[in-house]
């Protein structure tokens, strides 16, 4: 075949049917796409995706990091953020809350018009090698659609507090920064996680997370009152293993002053191996047991110190914001 009949041939060929792949990955960016947002300064400075959850009375609703909106903060949005929707529209917007240890923020603007929202998936459902799809605002390209497969699932993260996220969902599909906050979702569209973190210099690790009843209880509370409620002791620990018949626990570091530890007689040195009537094995234990419940609430503290158990009693207050 001579070149300019090829030429001429290729002019006139129609487009092929998508395979069941791609269509899957298309629908999915037609249902989903409109609810995803960047979130940035209003000098222009991006930072981060977000993905729209609710509209009411003319003003929507979104959800994006607690480490994409301090970032943005930092970096000179003190004065506020906007966020840019799918077609380009820009809007104010105003943080209403923000949580570090689970790494989630919610955000809400006021649209010309209104926006699509999100269907909410639930992570739980997900099994490994399992089609997903992210989209987001990764390096200040918007609207940038990547997929993968659900690589992992139950890993941990250390929120900015040093809490732990748990049951994180690890992904193959490419995540780079500016897709914080963005949704990654199933085949349905149905948005299944919200993705936080890449590991500097690999390939193909990326991580989400989970939409659970943790997530709805942290975005409830955010909505809400603006925080998520924790309990705080006021002490520096970490972790020490179980060895040579010694109990492991979470050892004292540092005690802040005038904190509900200290006016309860903790010494810095003691090791923490229970609270209240749970086992504390490591300063992941300890951190999970400071929920909302054990805020003004007297609570038996078990700690050894020189070889001896000693039982505190100790009334935790609620966490600081910062």
């Amino acid at each position: 075949m001579e070149i300019f009949e090829n030429l001429s041939a290729s002019s006139r060929l129609q487009a092929d049917e998508l395979d069941a792949y791609s269509r899957a990955v298309r629908e999915v960016t037609e249902r989903l796409g409109p609810a995803v947002i960047s979130v940035g300064t209003r000098s222009g400075r991006g930072g981060g995706s977000g993905v729209v959850l609710g509209t009411a009375e003319g003003t929507a609703t979104a959800v994006t990091n607690s480490h994409v909106v301090r970032g943005l903060r930092r970096a000179g949005g003190g004065n506020g953020l906007q966020v840019t929707l799918n077609d380009g529209a820009t809007a104010d917007a105003e943080v209403l809350g923000d949580d570090p240890s689970s790494d989630l923020a919610v955000v809400r603007f006021e649209p010309e018009a209104e926006p699509v929202v999100a269907p909410l998936g639930e992570s739980q459902n997900l099994v490994v090698g399992q089609l997903v799809v992210a989209i987001g605002s990764p390096l200040g390209f918007q609207r940038t659609v990547t997929t993968g497969v659900v690589s992992a699932l139950g890993r941990s993260l250390r929120g900015q507090d040093g809490r732990l996220i748990e049951n994180v969902i690890q992904t193959d599909a490419a995540i780079n920064p500016g897709n914080s906050g963005g949704p990654l979702a199933d085949t349905q569209g149905r948005v299944v996680g919200i993705n936080t973190a890449i590991i500097g210099g690999a390939q193909g690790i990326g991580f989400a997370v989970p939409v659970s009843a943790a997530f709805r209880r942290v975005v409830f509370a955010l909505v809400t009152e603006g925080r998520v409620r924790r309990a705080f002791l006021g002490v520096m620990v970490q972790s020490r293993q179980a060895r040579g018949g010694a109990s492991g626990g979470a050892q004292v570091e540092n005690i802040s002053p005038n904190s509900p530890a200290e006016r309860a007689g903790v010494r810095q040195g003691d090791l923490i191996v229970g609270f209240g009537e749970n086992l504390v094995r490591s300063t992941d234990d300890l951190l999970n047991l400071l929920d909302e419940s054990a805020i003004g609430r007297d609570t038996q503290l078990r700690v050894r110190r020189a070889g001896s158990e000693l039982t505190i009693n100790v009334r935790p207050q609620e966490q600081p914001t910062e």
